[in-house]
């Protein structure tokens, strides 16, 4: 039988070896992957189809995170330059883009509505933040926040596949003493 490497073992290596995305020149916001890595668990798992899922919903409200900024640069003054009339310029963007990305997730290849807020957030929270390959640049945070998301079911996979699972003789071994719980990843093939 092959050793079994925990999970919260396996997870913790995985997350160790995304710190080192955080150095110069990358300055990558890597909090990202585990907001959809935590995603991930959500939909039920790693699986190619929550992969796809998570880096289509995730990338979409990335996108709608710039769409949000551009519009708010372009109409943060039309009702004048006052604190007041800015923050409700800013309200009607976000009425507008987050009623559009509601609705963009009643068709089915963008129904993960979570997974694109968490593009969403993380799209304001590197450019907002001053993270990534080129901070303060609107293009280089879609393409930071974006990978960083798109990394999170991949990270989900790897901590699970870390865990070095018993071989095949394992289950009768868990029938003969009872323990019904499969391992981790086991009911994810």
């Amino acid at each position: 039988m092959r050793i079994r490497l925990p999970h919260e073992v396996s997870a913790s290596i995985v997350a160790f070896a995304t710190v080192f995305l955080l150095m110069k020149p990358l300055d990558m916001p890597t909090w990202a992957i585990f907001i959809t890595w935590a995603g991930t668990f959500l939909q039920g798992g790693p699986s190619r189809p929550n992969a796809v899922a998570m880096i289509t919903a995730t990338t979409t409200g990335a996108g709608f995170g710039v769409l949000a900024v551009v519009l708010n640069r372009e109409t943060g003054t039309m009702l004048g330059a006052a604190p007041l009339s800015r923050t409700l310029a800013l309200a009607v963007v976000i009425f507008a883009v987050n009623g559009t990305l509601l609705t963009l997730g009643r068709l089915k290849p963008f129904a993960l509505i979570p997974g694109m807020f968490f593009g969403f957030a993380a799209l304001f929270a590197t450019y907002f933040g001053g993270s990534g390959y080129d901070a303060g640049n609107l293009g280089a945070a879609f393409v930071s926040a974006a990978a960083m998301c798109a990394l999170g079911p991949l990270c989900a996979t790897l901590g699970l596949r870390l865990t070095f699972a018993p071989s095949a003789a394992a289950p009768e071994m868990r029938e003969k003493t009872g323990d019904a719980t499969p391992p981790a990843g086991e009911a994810l093939a």
